[in-house]
């Protein structure tokens, strides 16, 4: 049996196979972007404005192999992510750098945790809030990050993330970024109901002091939207079955399993008979 960087019942598995954390997958884009070095840095080097749906499905490719599949697999699809990165640098930025990495891994773990309990309406223990950061710091360390960059406990954690939430300036890149990824041009009609509701759950996940500093209305009205849409979404969606929470994930691990399938082809030549 090949083997996995984690098992059924970890908590970054529980929390992670649940498909409703996509809607909330705006918040940690934004949130990482809006860090001014990630934010350049996918201004100048993402397909993100010309085709969202491709990033979406990479990324979540990418989150779910790690958490999902094989460590062969995750490590050799983080490799060539890692191999993109060292192309995205400017004079100020570079991708691989652990400080972009360690801000990254952490908007992953912060909307996974806040979102899941507010869905399941289940706290954490301060136990398992232990357990789930030390497993998601994979997120930045299979990427080549050292583990002594990421804070080390989850009171580090805490302290580390509060002050990057009041002390972050975002820039006209992240805006830029924010206004493709809530309002793209190039999605068909149909997409705008589902993206209203993104750009709702979007804003009442994004902490204050950025959510001001993108300068996105947020006043009693679209809290009291905000708050109803997240009551009735956490009294449908856990009652769903499982099988169906989790389609998303055997989507997209399915379409990235594919895809290094293809990859690892061996190639064949054919040589002439000339």
């Amino acid at each position: 049996m090949a083997e996995e960087l984690f098992r059924d019942g970890d908590l970054i598995r529980t929390v992670g196979r649940e498909g409703i954390l996509i809607a909330a997958g705006g918040v940690a884009s934004l949130l990482q972007t809006s860090h001014p070095k990630v934010g350049q840095g996918v201004h100048d080097h993402s397909y993100t404005f010309n085709d969202p749906l491709a990033r979406l499905r990479n990324t979540m490719g990418w989150v779910y192999l790690v958490q999902f599949g094989t460590r062969e697999e995750a490590e050799q699809l983080s490799a060539m992510i890692r191999k993109m990165h060292d192309q995205v640098s400017g004079p100020d930025y570079n991708a691989n750098e652990p400080e972009l990495q360690v801000w990254v891994a952490s908007t992953l773990f912060a909307v996974a945790a806040q979102v899941y309990e507010y869905l399941f309406r289940k706290p954490f223990t301060p136990t398992e809030l232990e357990e789930f950061y030390q497993q998601a710091k994979v997120y930045a360390t299979i990427l080549g990050c050292p583990e002594d960059a990421m804070p080390a406990t989850y009171p580090d954690f805490r302290e580390y993330y509060a002050h990057m939430v009041a002390t972050l300036q975002i820039n006209d890149a992240s805006r830029a970024i924010a206004k493709g990824v809530l309002q793209p041009a190039k999605l068909p009609w149909f997409f705008e109901p589902g993206l209203m509701v993104i750009r709702l759950i979007t804003a009442g996940f994004m902490p204050k002091p950025l959510r001001e500093q993108y300068g996105w209305e947020w006043n009693p009205a679209r809290e009291r939207r905000f708050r109803l849409l997240m009551n009735g979404l956490s009294v449908v969606y856990p009652r769903l079955p499982l099988l169906v929470r989790t389609l998303p994930r055997e989507f997209y691990l399915f379409q990235t399993r594919r895809m290094l399938a293809k990859r690892n082809r061996p190639r064949v030549t054919v040589r002439s008979a000339i």
